[in-house]
């Protein structure tokens, strides 16, 4: 009988753990930018992942342009890539391009539903941003312990620069 109480109070402590984890809210809630220009602003959309929404303000075929290389010139304006699965959530960033140059990365969306994701995006995400703007293009180092995350912001950040 008490190894059946035992096993039932160890049962109760888990289900009551993970519920607990599962409702935390996020700590970093708002896209943040690594440059010091943040003039740029994006709307907030209305779902739950914090998703927002951002136009482009120029808008042609990259075609003559080479994003994987860091001597290439980019179109100016602020262009929103594609929603990337980080496994743990989705990544979604927006580039501002000014004077041909990558002047700011946002993040638009990241896994943040778990206060592990929360933490380790709070880490990662300034130095992914960082390493875009000094790297002029999507070849960027991945970082370790938030590997999904690195391989979604290249692969959405790669996608925004096509339009550049």
């Amino acid at each position: 009988m008490k190894k059946f109480a035992l096993v039932v109070a160890v049962f109760g402590v888990f289900v009551i753990y993970s519920a607990g984890i599962r409702q935390q809210v996020p700590v970093l809630q708002k896209p943040v930018s690594l440059s010091a220009n943040s003039s740029t602003t994006t709307s907030s959309g209305g779902s739950t992942n914090n998703s927002s929404t951002a136009s482009s303000s120029g808008s042609g075929s990259g075609a003559g342009s080479n994003p994987g290389t860091s001597s290439s010139q980019y179109k100016d304006g602020m262009y929103t890539g594609s929603v990337a699965d980080a496994y743990y959530g989705n990544v979604q960033v927006a580039v501002t391009i000014s004077g041909g140059k990558i002047t700011n990365v946002k993040f638009l969306q990241y896994p943040n539903t778990h206060s592990t994701s929360v933490i380790i995006n709070q880490q990662a995400m300034p130095y992914l941003q960082q390493e875009a703007i000094q790297a002029q293009s999507a070849n960027v180092q991945l970082i370790s312990g938030a590997t999904f995350t690195s391989q979604a912001f290249a692969q959405s950040l790669q996608a925004a620069l096509s339009q550049a």
